[in-house]
């Protein structure tokens, strides 16, 4: 049996009341003193899990709840069949998320110019998973003779997960909440310049 020690659960524990207070103060308005007293813990206790204080305890909150995020559209687009499905099921998934995401939706709100300099930090990270996750089945198309002629796996992947990035976060025109809207786009605008057609008809 595995156990955590105090001070990871301790730092979840501090994380969580962090984006509590987030939640419901927005990012500008929430303070240690909030933390700690939604955490049930000292302010000591929140300076010894984040030495740079509140602005690095934001910071790690945004981090951590992306994780929490991206585990969360792993496991609903695993199994995926094929490229195209992998990528309908996801995009589908990550709106809907957004949409009930309570710091998010609050942040959107109350003070909205104060997410593009977060999501800029640390748009390496979401970046870096999706390239991850799209690879092996590009990989597989390749392999399948699939991808169009002189498309290489990492070029598409990294150029499919900046597209999904930005539908995610400010789809446009596009309803993404309509799953034969988000058939067209992903196989008549994403994957157009990357599968062949007969990729695309037969998935």
């Amino acid at each position: 049996m595995l156990f955590r020690s105090n001070e990871a659960t301790t730092r979840e524990r501090v994380l969580e009341a962090c984006y509590a207070c987030i939640a419901r103060h927005g990012l500008d308005r929430t303070t240690v003193e909030d933390v700690a007293r939604e955490a049930g813990l000292s302010r000591a206790t929140i300076y010894r899990a984040f030495p740079g204080g509140r602005d690095d305890l934001v910071r790690e909150t945004v981090v951590w709840e992306m994780g929490r995020f991206f585990g969360g559209l792993a496991e609903h687009v695993a199994g995926a069949p094929d490229l195209a499905t992998l990528i309908e099921d996801g995009l589908a998934y990550a709106r809907a998320a957004i949409l009930e995401h309570a710091v998010l939706q609050t942040v959107l709100r109350t003070e909205p110019e104060r997410l593009l300099p977060l999501m800029t930090v640390e748009v390496d990270r979401p970046l870096r998973f999706i390239v991850g996750y799209l690879e092996p089945f590009l990989e597989r198309e390749e392999r399948a003779g699939h991808l169009r002629p002189g498309v290489a796996v990492p070029d598409a992947a990294e150029f499919i997960g900046r597209l999904l990035l930005s539908l995610i976060g400010s789809p446009g025109r596009w309803d993404l909440g309509d799953p034969l809207e988000v058939r067209l786009l992903v196989r008549e605008q994403l994957l157009a310049g990357v599968l062949t057609p007969e990729a695309l008809a037969a998935s």
